[in-house]
C-alpha cells in the first residue's frame, strides 16, 4: 500500500520567529537531527512535503521537501499527517512506531493522533479522507483518538533549553549506528586528549589535530563526516558536529552544529543550523542561528540578566516572558554582523538583516534590515541578494533562481509598503 508522510506547520509554528519567515519548522535542528528527520525515522517514510502558509511555497533547500499547496498533494492510499512541532521519543525514533508503520484498515474518516498531553499531533487518513484544518489542528474533531509517546514543542526557546537532554538521549547509545564508537581517527591521533566515559562516535574523513580535548565527562560526542577539529579546540559533550564543519579552536559545550559551519571562540548551549560562520573570538551562548549566518569578529551576546530574572524575547510589538534565566539570541537565515556587535539576551534578528557593531541592539530587529543599535532601515533587495550569492558561492553553493524568487517574496512580505 502506498503511503505518504506530510508535515504541517500550524498557527503556533508560524510564530516561531525569526525562522518561520524563510523555512518550515521541520527544517530546524534539535539535538543531533532535524525535526523532520525524527518524524521520518519514527514513521519509516520520507516526507513528501510540507503544508504551511502560502508564503513558504517556493522554499528550496538541498535535501528538504518542498512546501505543497492543497491541490498538489501526493496520491496515496494512506496519508500520515504530522505536526512539525512533534518530537517522538528517542526510543520510538530508533525502532519506529508500530502504529505509524502499520498498514491496517482505517476507520472511515481516519484517526486523530494525540501527544501524551492530549494535544493533536496529526492524523492517519485514507486517500479519500478530507484533510483537516492543519493550521488550527482542533483537539476534538470526532475521529477516534490514538495517543503517541513524545511531546509537542510550544516555542522556539524549548529547542535551546531542552537541547542538551535531547543530544544525550540521541547520542548516548552507540548502537544507534552513528559512526564508529571508537574510531581509527582517535586511535591514530597524536596529542589528542579524551576524557570521560560517555560514547564518542566518529564518521569517515574526520581530522583531529594535536592539542584537541574531547571531553565526554558530561555527555556523548558525535563527529560527522569530514569534520575538522583544529588545535586548542575543547569540545565538551553532549555535542553533535555536522558534516564538513570545522571547529577552529575555543571552548564548545552542548553544541548542535549543522553541516559546513566554521566556529571559533566560546560557544555554549547553542544550535547552528549550518553553512554559518563564526570564525573569530566572541561569545555565543544559549542561542540559535539559522543558515548562512556570518558573525563578525568579537560579536558577542548576553544570555543572563544582571538581576538573574527571567528573560523576555523580542517580538514585533511586544515581548514574551520565557521563564528562563539563561537565554541568548535568535538569528534568522542570512543574518550578518559587523565586528564588535553586541546582542542583548532575548534578541530576535529577522532573516536577511545586516547589523553594524555600534552599541547594544534592540530586542526585535525586523527582517531584511540594515543598521545598528536602534536605528534600522530596509536592506535593499538587490543588495541583499548580491551579498547572499557571494556568501553562498564561498561554500560552492549556488543561489538558484528559485531561491532568489523565494527570498524576494519574503522581502516583500516584510516591507509591504
Amino acid at each position: 500500500m502506498k503511503r505518504a508522510l506530510l508535515l504541517f506547520d500550524d498557527r503556533v509554528a508560524r510564530e516561531w520567529h525569526p525562522f518561520s519567515l524563510t523555512r518550515p519548522i521541520g527544517e530546524l535542528l534539535f539535538g543531533a537531527s532535524l525535526l523532520r528527520e525524527k518524524l521520518e525515522r519514527v514513521s519509516g517514510l520520507r516526507a513528501s512535503g510540507y503544508l504551511a502558509t502560502p508564503g513558504l511555497e517556493g522554499f528550496e533547500e538541498m535535501g528538504a521537501p518542498s512546501v505543497l499547496s492543497l491541490d498538489r498533494l501526493p496520491q496515496a492510499a494512506m496519508r500520515l499527517v504530522l505536526s512539525s512541532r512533534y518530537v517522538p521519543t528517542v526510543e520510538d525514533g530508533r525502532r519506529g512506531s508500530p502504529l505509524l508503520s502499520s498498514s491496517g484498515d482505517l476507520p472511515q474518516g481516519g484517526i486523530r493522533l494525540a501527544a501524551e498531553s492530549g494535544a493533536t499531533i496529526g492524523w492517519i487518513l485514507s486517500g479519500t479522507d478530507s484533510l483537516p484544518s492543519v493550521h488550527t489542528h482542533p483537539d476534538s474533531d470526532g475521529r477516534p483518538v490514538v495517543r503517541l509517546r513524545g511531546r509537542l514543542l510550544e516555542n522556539p526557546w524549548q529547542l535551546l533549553s531542552e537541547n542538551a537532554r535531547q543530544l544525550s538521549d540521541e547520542l548516548g547509545d552507540t548502537r544507534s549506528g552513528r559512526g564508529d564508537p571508537v574510531g581509527d581517527v582517535l586511535r591514530k591521533a597524536e596529542g589528542v586528549h579524551v576524557l570521560g566515559d560517555h560514547p564518542i562516535t566518529v564518521e569517515s574523513g574526520v581530522r583531529i589535530d594535536p592539542l584537541v580535548v574531547l571531553d565526554a565527562r558530561s555527555g556523548p560526542i558525535h563527529l560527522s563526516n569530514d569534520v575538522w577539529l583544529q588545535p586548542l579546540t575543547h569540545l565538551l559533550g553532549p555535542a553533535y558536529v555536522g558534516p564538513g564543519s570545522t571547529l577552529i579552536g575555543g571552548v564548545f559545550e552542548a553544541l548542535s552544529c549543522g553541516p559546513v559551519s566554521k566556529l571559533n571562540g566560546e560557544v555554549r548551549d547553542s544550535i547552528v543550523l549550518g553553512y554559518s560562520n563564526k570564525a573569530h573570538h566572541g561569545y555565543l551562548g544559549h542561542s540559535m542561528l539559522g543558515r548562512w549566518v556570518n558573525l563578525g569578529a568579537l560579536t558577542t551576546n548576553s544570555d543572563l540578566k544582571n538581576n538573574y530574572g527571567p528573560i523576555r524575547v523580542g517580538q514585533k510589538d511586544h515581548t514574551l516572558d520565557t521563564g528562563l534565566m539563561k537565554l541568548g539570541v535568535f538569528l534568522g537565515d542570512h543574518v550578518k554582523t559587523g565586528i564588535g556587535t553586541l546582542l542583548g539576551a532575548g534578541t530576535v534578528v529577522g532573516a536577511g538583516t545586516n547589523l553594524v557593531g555600534d552599541g547594544l541592539s534592540t530586542k526585535w530587529i525586523p527582517p531584511f534590515s540594515w543598521g545598528s543599535g536602534a536605528a534600522y532601515q530596509p536592506y535593499h533587495l538587490e543588495a541583499f541578494l548580491e551579498s547572499a550569492e557571494r556568501a553562498m558561492s564561498r561554500r560552492q553553493v549556488m543561489l538558484t533562481a528559485g531561491q532568489r524568487s523565494f527570498l524576494g517574496a519574503a522581502w516583500r512580505r516584510s516591507h509591504p509598503s
